[in-house]
């Protein structure tokens, strides 16, 4: 564990951590909408379409990619792994591509819902609205990278 108890390196990765514990909630509400949900003109549950059960198989495949970055990166911390400027850097790349997947996702899910998943009431719309908010957490995608490309160029 890192000094504190604390499993991440810092608490800009709680964003990305919370972003993933929602997906349980997301899973379990897109699980209820897709095969429950009949639009009239095709007469039977999205869930029988294979163009839906691909845009699913897709969303398996980002969050399981976040999942496994963000269970990577807690093995190190819990190793000893050095935070040094490199870590750090890492850190922020895994934070974006974590948030941007959960953000995929989510618009992925939106786009078998239609303006169904949209409604107020739906809690997809509320998903999307969290993950959004990830994004402009520190540190951001554009610092982010600029950090990463310096230490690629050794600069």
């Amino acid at each position: 564990m890192a000094p504190g108890g604390r499993r991440f390196p810092d608490r800009d990765d709680a964003a990305a951590r919370r972003a993933l514990h929602r997906r349980g909630a997301r899973r379990a509400r897109l699980a209820a909408v897709v095969p429950a949900r009949a639009p009239s003109s095709l007469g039977a549950p999205l869930a029988t379409l294979a163009c839906a059960q691909e845009a699913v198989g897709r969303i398996e495949a980002l969050l399981l990619s976040s999942r496994r970055l963000l269970a990577g990166l807690a093995q190190d911390v819990d190793a000893g792994t050095p935070v040094g400027a490199v870590g750090a850097v890492d850190g922020g790349l895994l934070k974006a591509v974590v948030m941007r997947n959960a953000v995929d996702a989510e618009q992925e899910a939106l786009a078998l819902t239609s303006n169904h998943g949209l409604s107020r009431r739906n809690p997809l719309e509320r998903h999307l609205r969290d993950v959004l908010c990830g994004r402009v957490h520190t540190p951001q995608d554009d610092s982010v990278h600029v950090a990463a490309g310096r230490v690629a160029l050794n600069l």
